[in-house]
């Protein structure tokens, strides 16, 4: 037990998030995330905490579930147009890490919590690349605390509720033109947030043993930044026209709605699909402001809904060892003008797979490889300040290309 909770605490302390989705994070385990992420009819282990709530319904005795991924992302920048010179983005390697239990008090009714990491951004920048002065480093993290039940209402049907408390960090970093003569600045904003609220809601119906569905929805989380903002390499003559001093910005997470299906078609084979519909529009715009109100920065992006499919399949090849595969579209929410290298995102395709063991009956545990290709995107028609100056416009106009490897771990064990 003591080798265990160190392992937990070593895993929660690492966490840390990139781009997914807009910047999502959907692998919340590695069965799942070997299958594509098409979990939410079939949500048949303590994953089902995020997949679906009401998946706990399944679980007997008490359950625990602790993970993480390995993301790897890549990509670059040709441009600005009509120079075709490329930048590429520093490479990173991040670690959102998850921790699901579960307990079922009686036949009716389960209880359970999670810790995991469900939205996240990471991109870094040379320090002298083109656009630098939208953006060098940016990293946002989010974490969520999780406590849900569920209830079987009929033996075909169960649903499920949970409540989100959330915290996270933010940190952006990008350089200021000064002058000629006065060369460059580095301007560092960061803030912490320590109290968010949103619930989460499922549903889960199997009409019959080889066939279920799903349903699953996640509310909005507004999370308020307080921080400070300070400015490096800088004369000390310009300090006082520098940014400097506290600051706030707050950053609204999308509510989401997910139907999903999971049929076995023969002995041993399990079909998922889902359909998950974002509703990023509340994203407008990345505002700081000074705690006087007078605003600092103000980056509009006008975020559109958007939705991903999934489809998974698992195959058991024999009673100690499951063979999964998955295949994702997902669609993005950013406007061509609206794309930057603070999240140069694209539509994008994954493909999954994996397996897993079971160590003794009691312990499995589950490996995932997804590779995602991002579209190449090129933009003509920027509307992204690149100058360092706000009172100036130099639009980032140019092809990103970018690529992530994620690799993923999780251990199970039922008590």
């Amino acid at each position: 037990m003591k080798n265990l909770f160190t392992l937990i605490t070593i895993l929660l302390l690492a966490s840390r998030l990139t781009l997914a989705g807009g910047f999502q994070i959907n692998e919340q385990g590695a069965r799942a995330m070997a299958m594509g992420n098409a979990f939410t009819a079939l949500a048949n282990d303590p994953s089902s905490l995020y997949f679906n709530i009401a998946g706990m319904s399944q679980l007997t005795g008490f359950n625990m579930q602790i993970g993480t991924t390995l993301i790897a992302p890549s990509a670059s920048f040709r441009g600005p147009s009509p120079k075709v010179n490329e930048s590429s983005m520093v490479s990173q390697v991040f670690t959102p890490s998850t921790l699901y239990a579960t307990y079922q008090i009686n036949s009716d009714f389960s209880v359970g919590f999670a810790f995991n990491t469900p939205f996240g951004l990471g991109t870094k920048w040379e320090s002298d690349w083109v656009g630098r002065f939208n953006n060098l480093d940016t990293e946002v993290r989010t974490f969520t605390l999780n406590p849900a039940v569920s209830y079987r209402i009929t033996d075909e049907l169960s649903v499920g509720a949970g409540f989100i408390y959330a915290f996270g960090d933010v940190m952006i970093e990008s350089a200021r033109r000064l002058s000629f003569f006065n060369g460059e600045a580095t301007i560092h904003l960061e803030g912490t947030e320590t109290s968010a609220f949103g619930w989460n809601a499922g549903v889960l119906y199997k009409p019959m043993k080889d066939l279920s569905f799903g349903l699953s929805y996640r509310s909005e989380v507004v999370y308020g930044f307080e921080g400070t903002a300070k400015t490096t390499n800088a004369p000390a003559q310009l300090a006082s026209s520098l940014p400097a001093g506290d600051i706030t910005a707050e950053l609204v997470t999308p509510q989401q709605f997910t139907a999903g299906v999971a049929v076995s078609p023969m002995q041993k084979l399990m079909v998922t699909a889902d359909f998950q519909y974002i509703m990023w529009s509340s994203y407008d715009k990345l505002e700081v402001l000074y705690t006087s109100g007078k605003v600092l920065t103000s980056s509009p992006k006008e975020y559109e809904d958007v939705f991903i499919l999934r489809l998974g399949a698992e195959y058991a090849l024999d009673p100690t060892l499951d063979l999964r595969a998955g295949f994702v579209f997902d669609k993005n929410p950013v406007k061509d003008e609206r794309v930057d290298p603070l999240l140069p995102d694209a539509d994008r395709l994954a493909f999954g797979v994996g397996l897993g063991y079971d160590l003794t009956s009691d312990l499995t545990v589950d490996l995932a490889y997804l590779f995602i290709r991002f579209q190449e995107r090129t933009i003509t028609n920027s509307k992204v300040n690149n100058s360092g100056n706000s009172d100036a416009f130099e639009p980032l106009n140019g092809t990103y290309n970018s690529t992530a490897n994620l690799f993923g771990l999780t251990f199970s064990y039922k008590f």
